[in-house]
């Protein structure tokens, strides 16, 4: 089917979905590496190519000579440097609604375990703060605290936020079903509605998803209550009994 012909130039609706399939996968690569340092290294490879072009076109035979050796091993250094964005762009597309389709993509479990987390921090009095990574990248926010790379478990989560253990101050982030890194430090927020009534912990939880999609959990050592921010918005002092179903509802939203 042809959807428009001028002169040599012809635009049928395969071209049109290839288009669309390939600013969506650019749409999806740019939010992917929205707060990382990625976007550095793309700017640099825009920079490369720029200048590729150039030796091409004016014929400087001594940076084409370069610039095709060093695309010879090119690939392989960009899988490399890229490897910690390819595996958690993978990751992602498998939790797509696309996907979701086709293979049931069930989240209870790490649900289940950060209820039990929270709850057990509450009980405690210990301070708690907990990131569930959704779309958007936190490879910046990964890279200040301690690498786990552990399945996400109550008891491993709880000790880890026991006072006076060496990764129990700062944030905990998870992605999918693993706990990334431990003692994160966390962006505050600066929305004076939060100024003078909340602590540090609770301004990182806000601050976290006022810059991302992310959800986090914040619990009080003082009073034990347990908070969840999304979107820049905390819920206060949840009921440990719906705290399951207000994490069900904010990882279902958009």
């Amino acid at each position: 089917m042809e959807l428009f012909h001028v002169g040599f130039l012809k635009f049928t609706l395969i071209d049109l979905i290839d288009v669309l399939v390939v600013a969506y996968l650019f749409y999806r690569l740019l939010v992917l590496m929205k707060g990382t340092r990625s976007v550095q290294i793309v700017f640099g490879l825009f920079l490369l190519f720029v200048i590729s072009f150039l030796a091409f076109w004016f014929r400087l035979e001594g940076l084409r000579w370069l610039i095709s050796n060093i695309a010879t091993v090119g690939i392989i250094v960009l899988v490399i440097v890229f490897q910690p964005e390819l595996r958690s762009a993978l990751a992602q597309i498998g939790q797509t609604r696309l996907f979701r389709l086709f293979f049931k993509y069930e989240k209870e479990k790490t649900i289940d375990e950060l209820v039990k987390t929270a709850v057990k921090l509450s009980q405690l009095r210990y301070g708690g703060l907990l990131v569930l990574g959704r779309e958007i990248g936190l490879r910046d926010l990964i890279d200040t605290g301690k690498p786990i790379n552990a399945l996400v478990s109550a008891d491993l989560l709880v000790t880890i936020f026991t006072p006076y253990t060496p990764l129990h101050d700062g944030a905990a982030i998870m992605q999918g079903d693993y706990i990334l890194a431990v003692a994160c430090t966390l962006p505050l927020t600066t929305n004076p509605r939060y100024g003078q009534l909340f602590g540090m912990r609770h301004k990182a939880a806000i601050g976290v998803t006022e810059e991302s999609d992310a959800i986090a959990i914040a619990v009080s050592e003082e009073t034990g209550n347990i908070s969840v921010a999304f979107k820049g918005v905390l819920y206060e002092d949840i009921d440990k009994v719906k705290l399951k179903d207000t994490l069900v509802r904010l990882v279902k939203s958009g």
